[in-house]
């Protein structure tokens, strides 16, 4: 189980959002920019650190302490790929393998084969495209097994097609995989298809938790109101 209380004081305004899911569990976080649901994403995977509360992970601390990043369970995808321009393909997705790569071929041979990625294979990532790219990145999330995923908006800017194809990849690799995953996006149908539950954020809290249709059938805000039927 993910069980993380998290207060954290932005410029702003506050965050102080409790979540717990259950091991194997999803949840997609809702809400207008600026609400603090970038920040719950980072806190977790230990990118900032709260100012107070708890993060624990299937009996993993954490935080307090901060645990390293090289020790956290996580997997984390955001907008930007951050690959590293003068290493190949196949090298950016085995780094987070540190020296295991080769006894891992077989899952990074089913990766480059499940996610198009054979032709760009030995290509320096610096000259691929931006599609490959995010393909690329979510390779080397999912090279690791991480049994937390975490994704803060990595389908935007992507074309229809792409973002469908990136989205049934990461669920049949949940299926796979089982990883609790928490997913971040201003687009409630993109979030609706990879969790069946929500958790919709306003000014750094959490005001409403559920499922979809029972968010959709009484969203507890005008402004919820509002960003589901933005027309």
């Amino acid at each position: 189980m993910l069980d993380a209380h998290i207060l954290k004081q932005r410029r702003d305004l506050t965050v102080d959002v409790h979540l717990k899911i259950e091991q194997g569990g999803s949840l997609g976080l809702f809400g207008a920019s600026g609400t603090g649901k970038s920040t719950v994403l980072s806190c977790i995977a230990g990118i900032e650190q709260p100012d107070h509360g708890e993060i624990r992970f299937n009996g993993m601390q954490l935080f307090p302490p901060p645990l390293p990043l090289h020790l956290r369970p996580v997997g984390y995808l955001t907008q930007d790929p951050h690959l590293f321009p003068h290493l190949s393909v196949a090298e950016n997705i085995a780094f987070g393998l540190g020296r295991r790569p080769v006894q891992n071929e077989s899952w990074l041979a089913t990766l480059r084969k499940s996610l198009g990625l054979t032709d760009v294979w030995n290509a320096p990532a610096a000259r691929i495209s931006g599609g490959q790219a995010r393909r690329v990145a979510l390779a080397r999330m999912l090279a690791r097994r991480p049994p937390l995923v975490l994704l803060d908006e990595p389908f935007a800017g992507l074309d229809r097609q792409l973002v469908r194809e990136l989205i049934d990849g990461l669920l049949a690799w949940r299926t796979t995989l089982g990883f609790t995953m928490i997913v971040v996006d201003h687009q409630a149908h993109m979030l609706e298809r990879l969790s069946p539950h929500v958790a919709v954020l306003e000014q750094g809290r959490v005001i409403q938790q559920g499922e979809w249709e029972q968010v959709r059938t009484a969203p507890a805000t005008d402004l919820l109101k509002k960003l589901l039927d933005p027309l």
